[in-house]
């Protein structure tokens, strides 16, 4: 059997998932504490904002929430779902120009049932897609690599947007 090291993943493996080291929301910890560099933070916008996904499914997986912690579409005012969608649309048309995938999965989860890994803030996945990127690793190897590191990625995204 080969062995890929990861070791960068056992902070994954060990920290809950919706929580800081202090145990608050994420969505809601990170943006406040304006350190956008250091919590991958690329773009904000008047009621939410755009963050790499640190446990990425894929190359360029983003993640849009709204500043307003809630857990269901229905407590969100309509000014802004109108901000996220805009701003899931500028980030599509970004991932478009810098990196170029063939097409994107972006979705919802709401509630754990439906695969919510943080159920109590909603927040849309937006997930570039190559055609073949489903090969064998995944499949046989049940290994996922990702091309490219968040740091190279964040700093693409911010200067895109920056401009």
């Amino acid at each position: 059997m080969d062995i890929i090291w990861a070791p960068w993943r056992l902070e994954y493996v060990k920290a809950p998932h919706n929580k800081d080291a202090e145990g608050k929301c994420i969505f809601c910890e990170f943006p406040s504490r304006n350190e956008d560099s250091k919590y991958h933070i690329f773009l904000r916008r008047e009621h939410c904002f755009a963050v790499l996904n640190r446990y990425p499914y894929n190359n360029g997986h983003l993640l849009i929430a709204p500043f307003k912690h809630v857990a269901e579409l229905a407590d969100l005012s309509d000014e802004i779902v109108l901000d996220v969608m805009t701003t899931i649309r500028d980030c599509v048309e970004a991932q478009k120009k810098l990196i170029h995938p063939h097409g994107f999965n972006i979705g919802l989860n709401i509630g754990s049932a439906a695969g919510a890994g943080i159920a109590e803030h909603i927040h849309w996945h937006i997930v570039p897609r190559w055609d073949g990127d489903t090969n064998f690793m995944p499949v046989i190897g049940d290994t996922k690599i990702i091309p490219q590191s968040l740091k190279q990625m964040h700093q693409l995204l911010s200067s895109h947007f920056a401009k």
